[in-house]
């Protein structure tokens, strides 16, 4: 039996599956202190529970496991910042303040781009357990993706390009 057979818990991590694990998880760091952050300018409910939930659900759970991942495995974690004292709204010049809109454009760019890394690190894992974890962590995304698709569609936030509307003439 050669060195990757049998377990994945029990197989070296490559160079590779190291450094997108261990730079998802400093990306993930940074993105929790500014999602903490962003609770402070939110205004609106729906995106405060989104946010809420989404540091709860998928940010804080997705850390944890791979600060477990990378201890089991002696590879040092990247820095992360502490959690964010919360603000009032109103104590918040006005000039300072983040748009519900411009929160919600950036959770969804952050969401597209979390889809690309997930879809990125499974494509380069040989280990089966870390290529099945990105793979929960990319339907998170999806899940999460949708849900903030409508509410910014219910809320008037999507601003889309230019609608193609007509066929082409031939």
């Amino acid at each position: 039996m050669g060195i990757l057979n049998g377990n994945p818990k029990k197989e070296p991590m490559h160079y590779g599956e190291v450094y997108k694990v261990w730079g998802y998880l400093a990306v993930s760091n940074g993105l929790l202190g500014g999602y903490q952050v962003w609770l402070n300018h939110v205004g609106d409910d729906d995106l405060k529970r989104f946010i809420e939930d989404g540091i709860k659900n998928v940010i804080k759970p997705e850390i944890q496991q791979l600060e477990e991942l990378l201890k089991v495995n002696g590879v040092e974690l990247p820095p992360s910042a502490a959690d964010r004292p919360q603000a009032d709204l109103e104590q918040i010049p006005a000039g300072a303040r983040v748009s519900d809109p411009e929160i919600a454009v950036s959770l969804s760019a952050d969401i597209a781009a979390g889809l690309v890394t997930c879809s990125t690190v499974i494509g380069q894992c040989i280990r089966e357990d870390i290529a099945m974890m990105f793979t929960k962590f990319h339907a998170s995304k999806i899940e999460y993706g949708a849900r903030l698709l409508r509410m910014k569609k219910d809320k008037g936030w999507v601003v889309p390009p230019p609608l193609h509307k007509d066929t082409a003439v031939e």
